[in-house]
């Protein structure tokens, strides 16, 4: 059953989108301002979000940039204004689709099956990208981390931090070289972030399944070990 999030302020819309896309089959959850919607998406982790654009605390715009830092789940934008500039900066933001309100649920439930068969497209068209070192495997279709087939929950820099270790296994890289590659040419900051996300990592992996994947080399930076 996919989820679907609706971040929305008109209690009557919401509870109306709710109704007719729980009798559709799916499991549906809403957020009334901004602040609480970035929050539920974090909680819920759900598949689909209907996103209104103007929202009390923290607009759409803002909450959307917001989310595709993290993720690149589809995002419905959705308004009560039909300009093209409000269009062009809802997709601009990172929103995948737009819709004006008034609107009929029959065009929301088409939206939503085009979603869903460009989904099915990418997966059919996409081959399994999975990386494994020891009980830890990568899969970098689906974006997920899991140990010992346990899934983990990770942020969006701390997964790219892994990936760039994962796929430079048993070679040693700088933090400079890690900063390049994970933050970017152009950041501007301490490399001792590096050290900072290391540790949330190690955190996740190597505390709490107890083995030792992430290793450091004092003065000269870090690499995962995929050898005995």
């Amino acid at each position: 059953m996919e989820k679907i999030l609706i971040v929305e302020d008109e209690a009557k819309l919401a509870r109306f989108m709710e109704l007719e896309l729980t009798h559709e089959g799916y499991e549906v959850f809403i957020a009334e301002d901004g602040r609480k919607g970035i929050e539920m998406f974090f909680e819920k982790e759900p598949d689909i979000i209907l996103l209104d654009l103007m929202l009390p605390g923290l607009n759409g715009l803002e909450v959307c940039r917001r989310i595709r830092k993290e993720s690149d789940i589809p995002i419905i934008m959705l308004t009560a204004k039909g300009e093209t500039m409000d269009k062009v900066m809802g997709l601009d933001s990172g929103a995948d689709d737009y819709m004006t309100k008034p609107f009929a649920i029959e065009e929301l439930l088409a939206r939503l099956r085009v979603i869903a068969r460009h989904k099915l497209s990418r997966q059919a068209s996409t081959p399994k990208n999975i990386i494994t070192i020891k009980a830890l495997e990568i899969d970098t279709d689906k974006r997920s981390v899991k140990y010992d087939g346990n899934e983990i929950e990770l942020t969006k820099r701390e997964y790219e931090l892994l990936i760039y270790l994962a796929e430079n296994k048993n070679i040693v890289i700088s933090r400079e070289q890690i900063l390049n590659n994970v933050w970017g040419y152009d950041y501007i900051g301490e490399t001792n972030v590096v050290d900072v996300y290391v540790r949330y990592l190690r955190t996740k992996i190597d505390d709490k399944y107890n083995v030792k994947l992430i290793h450091t080399i004092r003065g000269v930076g870090y690499f995962i070990k995929d050898e005995d």
